[in-house]
């Protein structure tokens, strides 16, 4: 139940990021931006993980390292 609830954290905060950006409330080079993205990409990949979903975590692992470059950057700013 609780890799349940990860994952379904972990999507609600990729999902909000997405829409936040699309409505101009942040921009892509926000630190809440990137922070709500890393956030989801490790809630996705523990609960993909532990399905054994292979691809999802592949994907989120990649979707994950841009999110940490972009808030990286973002602090340095």
């Amino acid at each position: 139940m609780i890799y349940e609830i990860v994952g379904w954290t972990g999507t609600f905060a990729i999902l909000l990021a997405y829409l936040l950006v699309t409505t101009k409330k942040l921009s892509a080079d926000d630190k809440k931006y990137q922070t709500l993205n890393v956030i989801g990409a490790v809630g996705i990949i523990i609960n993909s993980g532990v399905h054994g979903t292979i691809p999802s975590v592949g994907l989120n692992t990649a979707w994950l390292l841009i999110g940490l470059y972009g808030l990286i950057k973002a602090i340095k700013k």
